[in-house]
């Protein structure tokens, strides 16, 4: 008995000092120096007419393609759709300060753990509700597109199935920029295995665990807070699945659309599958990924680039019971 109250004691302990040096350097990040705006493109094409156009394509060289004539950006401004959008993204975003807010703090910890880090454009449009297009990231831009982040009620979005239209949300936005610069510092050229797809996907959320550790677990993943539950209730299970089916090294095609793409539930042909969250191979990829750094502290770039058998046999995962 005294055992247990003395290992209880050392835990709490414990957890208050990694609590205190997680809160000096979120403090040491936040005093990082970020200098930005976000260019309001969509206002702005919203409002011109056919003689602004040179202007705009002067100022927003990226945003318009060589191969495409005048007369169809002229056009589309005239399109009742995109004037119909456009109308929309400014009543429900008359500004963005809270997201300016959450992408500064992603920069910051960009800053802060890559100095080669340069801070980019950040340009907002939109794109006609192209949801598998939400942000786009490059060296020097991040473009993003604000009608698909209405809110998943949205009558734009009545055609898209809900597991993909309650995502579609402001909060959401900086997970979205983030998961798009986590792609840009994975090097996992090979990705055959169901292992090498669960370990992929696990370090774009443990990515978002060092560069937007202010967004919950939950919004990380996308989930709700009851498919969180969920998953972290189950993780037992779902990890003896996986390995009494001889899944981590299997080839099989239909895997990744069983437990890694989006989808409303995952695929065990199980009684309990319309109870279970999508993607839960991309969850349980990021509890491998995160054994492994609280095992090794190895930085996080050179976790992106390590390859996944070695990552995943050197984690030592024991799921949550």
């Amino acid at each position: 008995m005294k055992l247990t109250r003395l290992f209880s004691v050392l835990m709490f302990v414990s957890f208050l000092v990694s609590c205190e040096e997680d809160s000096k350097l979120e403090k040491e990040i936040s005093n990082v120096e970020v200098q930005f705006d976000i260019e309001r493109f969509d206002k702005v094409y919203a409002k011109a007419d056919s003689k602004e156009l040179p202007k705009l394509k002067k100022t927003f060289p990226f945003l318009f393609s060589k191969h495409i004539p005048d007369s169809v950006w002229v056009q589309r401004m005239q399109d009742t759709l995109q004037q119909e959008l456009s109308q929309e993204v400014s009543a429900k975003f008359q500004d963005l300060k809270n997201s300016k807010a959450d992408l500064q703090n992603l920069f910051q910890h960009l800053k802060y753990y890559d100095q080669s880090f340069s801070i980019p454009r950040v340009v907002t449009l939109t794109n006609y509700v192209d949801y598998r297009n939400k942000t786009i990231v490059t060296d020097s831009i991040v473009l993003i597109a604000l009608d698909n982040f209405l809110g998943g009620e949205h009558r734009f979005y009545q055609s898209i199935p809900q597991y993909l239209s309650e995502n579609m949300r402001e909060d959401l936005i900086v997970v979205n920029v983030a998961e798009q610069y986590a792609k840009k510092y994975i090097f996992q050229p090979k990705r055959q295995t169901f292992l090498d797809e669960m370990i992929y996907f696990g370090k774009l959320h443990y990515f978002k665990d060092i560069m937007i550790p202010f967004k919950s677990d939950a919004s990380k993943i996308e989930y709700t807070e009851e498919e969180l539950k969920w998953a972290e209730a189950n993780e037992g299970a779902i990890w003896s699945y996986f390995i009494e089916k001889e899944l981590l090294y299997s080839t099989d095609s239909k895997l990744p659309g069983r437990f890694i793409a989006n989808a409303p539930f995952s695929k065990f042909y199980l009684e309990l599958d319309n109870e279970s969250p999508g993607r839960l191979g991309q969850y349980i990829g990021w509890q491998i990924v995160k054994a492994y750094a609280k095992r090794t502290g190895d930085n996080v770039f050179d976790i992106m680039k390590m390859q996944p058998e070695e990552l995943f046999r050197k984690s030592n995962f024991k799921p949550k019971k």
